[in-house]
């Protein structure tokens, strides 16, 4: 066979063993390896290194786009010198993804606006990228979404997910809706891990889920192996408006 015939018979096969990043590039790592007198054994390994990388790239941004989140954020860009209440250490500390491993939780608690969902989404961001599936929810969403895949037989499959929950404490859960937020608590509970922000003091838990005992049992739950964050100081939306009001008079 000419040489033409063996590369459309190469890329077909590539093709069929769904090897993409392969077909494209083993025509130019071959001619690099050629000039760089590289064995066979070399030529292959580059070509498989370029397809596992381009698979987990890809598969990244799958974990990604599926966790839902509302904007990215990253540690980077999270002013801790305006919020001296964080513990940075345990913040960096907690990106290296040990306590997903232990199945350990971070609660972060704080009035709204200190960025307790700008690092809670930075965390999650980092467990995507160490290959972990993180789904985002708000908690009123999410006992919206619990109470129709009740009704639709769903309720099994869906609160196997791991959970990054936002904004417990602004609305109250009716009855029924703290049940299954409780429920979904109770299945993670040493089995996956939950990163949760809110703005009750854990005695004010009671205002959201209406029952205290059902509140012991999920701050039991919750705070067991947890890593607890507390943010203080002024919103950093409120500190933007007055700048805003200062620049403008």
């Amino acid at each position: 066979m000419t040489p033409a015939t063996n590369t459309v018979l190469l890329k077909h096969h590539l093709k069929a063993l769904k090897l993409p990043t392969v077909a494209g590039e083993c025509e130019k790592v071959a001619t690099r390896c050629a000039n760089a007198n590289v064995d066979h054994l070399g030529f292959l390994l580059q070509v498989c290194e370029l397809e596992l990388i381009e698979r987990e790239r890809k598969a990244a941004e799958r974990r990604l786009k599926a966790a839902w989140f509302p904007a990215p954020k990253t540690l980077a860009e999270f002013d801790f010198t305006a919020r001296p209440s964080v513990n940075k250490p345990l913040i960096l500390d907690l990106t290296r993804g040990d306590y997903l491993t232990k199945r350990e939780n971070v609660l972060l608690v704080g009035p709204s606006g200190t960025g307790k969902t700008h690092l809670a989404t930075a965390l999650a961001m980092a467990a995507c990228a160490q290959g972990k599936r993180v789904r985002f929810w708000r908690v009123t969403e999410l006992i919206t979404t619990l109470r129709e895949a009740d009704q639709d037989r769903q309720l099994l499959r869906l609160r196997q997910q791991l959970a990054k929950l936002d904004e417990f404490g602004y609305v109250p859960a009716s009855k029924a809706g703290a049940e299954l937020l409780f429920d979904v608590i109770g299945t993670a509970y040493e089995r996956s891990s939950v990163i949760l922000t809110t703005n009750l003091a854990f005695e004010n838990w009671t205002e959201v889920l209406g029952n205290e005992r059902l509140t012991g049992a999920a701050l039991d739950r919750l705070t067991h192996r947890c890593h607890i964050v507390e943010l203080t100081g002024e919103s950093y939306r409120l500190q933007d408006a007055k700048r805003r009001r200062r620049s403008g008079s």
